[in-house]
């Protein structure tokens, strides 16, 4: 099937969709979070929108290979991000996001292995010393898993 999401744009335009997504979170021995940064710019967690047909769980493990170039096994579920998230684009498109995030352990890949089209580089950050991240969704994702791995639940 081609691309789901290019095919709905090439009939919408940038009109405002609701869409879902998948992303996942990988924290290194360090306790540092590995994050993307998009080929369009912006400090992101690795994922993205479902295809048609895909599970969130399908989705996050694709879309980890594409944008961090990891095989990656789902350590846990982190919960629906659902809290009214709208997302501005570069490029003018308009999304009310869904998304389900996910705790993640590399099993193989490399980051070197990354679409470059998808992402300009790849980093593992401080917890506590993050750059802007673009989305608040993606923000806030990051930030339960600070605080579920502070407590000692992940």
């Amino acid at each position: 099937m081609p691309d789901y999401i290019k095919t709905i744009r090439a009939k919408t335009g940038h009109m405002p969709l609701i869409l879902n997504a998948a992303g996942g979170i990988v924290i290194n021995a360090r306790r540092e979070v590995l994050l993307q940064e998009r080929a369009d710019g912006g400090w992101c967690v690795p994922g993205g929108y479902l295809e048609f047909g895909e599970t969130y769980r399908e989705a996050v493990l694709r879309e980890m290979q594409e944008d961090a170039g990891l095989e990656v096994e789902i350590i846990a579920d982190l919960g629906l991000f659902d809290n009214h998230y709208y997302m501005h684009y570069p490029n003018g498109d308009l999304v009310m996001n869904i998304a389900k995030c996910f705790l993640v352990r590399p099993v193989g890949g490399s980051l070197a292995a990354a679409a470059p089209w998808e992402t300009k580089q790849l980093k593992y950050f401080p917890l506590d010393e993050l750059p802007p991240i673009i989305f608040q969704q993606n923000e806030d994702m990051v930030v339960k898993a600070h605080a579920l791995l502070t407590a000692g639940k992940i």
